[in-house]
């Protein structure tokens, strides 16, 4: 049933819309494939990227169209991210899935925690 065709177009279509709010649909999504679905870690990672890219993409051009993004600021993120994980995905292939179960667990409590306990500069004030 969870694996079927309009449960899996139901998530797809949260997680898009999470990911177009810039709130990481990417981490929920690995999540909903690894325990829900009971896919194994590795193809999940692969499934999450090929489902984000295309979505971050789209989202893009509309924040572009918009006028909230500033190529010239993003171009060096855009860079240096795209090192970082050709890096670290060369790297990971040294670790055993269980270490990397735990970073990416620690990385998503991090990523909770900032997200519940941040302030805009408005509020602090």
């Amino acid at each position: 049933m969870l694996e079927s065709f309009p449960v899996a177009l139901a998530v797809s279509v949260i997680f898009g819309f999470l990911a177009g709010l810039g709130v990481g649909g990417g981490s929920l999504l690995v999540l909903w494939l690894t325990l829900v679905v009971g896919i194994d870690h590795p193809q999940a990672r692969i499934i999450n990227l090929m489902f984000f890219i295309p979505a971050a993409i789209i989202s893009s051009i509309f924040r572009w169209k918009q006028g909230s993004l500033d190529f010239k600021k993003v171009i060096p993120a855009i860079i240096a991210g795209c090192a970082a994980a050709a890096a670290f995905s060369w790297i990971a292939r040294y670790f055993e899935l269980s270490v990397i179960k735990k970073i990416f667990g620690g990385l998503l409590l991090i990523a909770g925690l900032r997200e519940l306990l941040y302030k805009t500069k408005k509020q602090a004030e």
